[in-house]
């Protein structure tokens, strides 16, 4: 279902299951390091610290079918796979990188609102 602003709310609005499979911090990481270069799937895993086996698969996955990566199997012995970012995927540049200044301008603020939040909740 196309949908308008307004609709994305809705659970068949196609909009939602884009930000469900991609809008996560695994998707956005490994965006961001794709950008940089073509990476093979260890070297993700090694510069994703906290990253399972698990995690990494299904979000290469999602990001594949989603058409923002291209995976290609790389005839050496063993064999390997190197996941690299697509024209599409590469329009995200901006965006996330618009997330990541905000965050960075913001995290004084941002920390700020967690201590006294945990204060209030927790009574620390």
């Amino acid at each position: 279902m196309t949908c308008e602003a307004d609709q994305v709310f809705f659970a068949d609005c196609a909009a939602r299951s884009f930000f469900d499979q991609v809008a996560n911090k695994w998707s956005v990481m490994i965006l961001t390091l794709l950008t940089q270069r073509p990476t093979r799937f260890n070297e993700l895993k090694r510069r994703l610290e906290g990253i399972t086996h698990k995690a990494l698969t299904e979000a290469l996955r999602r990001l594949e079918r989603n058409g923002l990566i291209a995976r290609a199997v790389l005839n050496t012995s063993p064999v390997a796979v190197e996941y690299s970012i697509t024209d599409l995927g590469r329009t995200l540049q901006v965006p996330f990188g618009a997330v990541y200044d905000w965050s960075i301008k913001h995290l004084h603020a941002i920390q700020q609102a967690q201590i006294a939040y945990d204060q209030h909740a927790f009574g620390k």
